[in-house]
């Protein structure tokens, strides 16, 4: 399945260290001629780091997308109503967010998103960046994997000497795992090696 002309939800977490490599992925989806719809969580809208200035991001990735932000929880509530996403991709995932998801707690414009979408019986892809995957985070992946309509973009341990817990999604698969949750298939093989 192309992605030409499908509506693409973009919902992005507070996994800073992720977002340059992110930018180059939305770029790539731009030229498929996909409809790119951005929603930021609570985190990336109020929280800088030395990975950059915030702000600026959003408005980088607005400007990208073509579309305005979805940033509060009520903007995002509507997108289960109106249906009008054929994907959403939650890209970086951070920890919290997986462990929310997967207790259906709703308490951010993208965990919003993620339920109204949801709803309608559409793929979600998770892009998983977390530094407790394999640590308390193993059963929150398990259980998100084991859900109807989420799939996830292969990962796998970014450092595992220095952070055995950690894993990372192999961002440059994005395209192809979306096409593949539109199909309603996982890709496969889902872990793969270091990055």
């Amino acid at each position: 399945m192309e992605l030409k002309g499908k509506s693409i939800g973009l919902a992005m977490t507070g996994s800073f260290c992720t977002f340059a490599r992110m930018e180059q992925e939305i770029l790539k989806l731009k030229e498929t001629g996909a409809i790119l719809y951005p929603i930021f969580s609570g985190n990336v809208q109020t929280t800088d780091s030395r990975f950059g200035d915030t702000g600026e991001f959003i408005k980088r990735i607005t400007g990208m997308a073509g579309n305005p932000p979805i940033l509060r929880i009520e903007e995002a509530e509507p997108i289960g109503p109106r249906a009008y996403l054929d994907v959403l991709l939650i890209a970086p995932c951070t920890g919290n967010t997986l462990a929310k998801l997967a207790c259906g707690i709703t308490d951010t414009p993208v965990l919003m998103a993620a339920k109204a979408h949801l709803r309608n019986g559409k793929p979600l892809v998770i892009s998983v960046s977390t530094n407790d995957a394999l640590g308390i985070n193993f059963k929150n992946i398990g259980e998100l994997f084991n859900t109807k309509n989420i799939y996830f973009v292969p990962f796998g341990q970014d450092d595992p000497v220095k952070k055995p817990s950690s894993m990372i999604a192999r961002t440059g698969l994005i395209e192809d795992t979306l096409k593949e949750a539109l199909e309603g298939r996982q890709i496969q093989p889902v872990i793969r090696g270091c990055q």
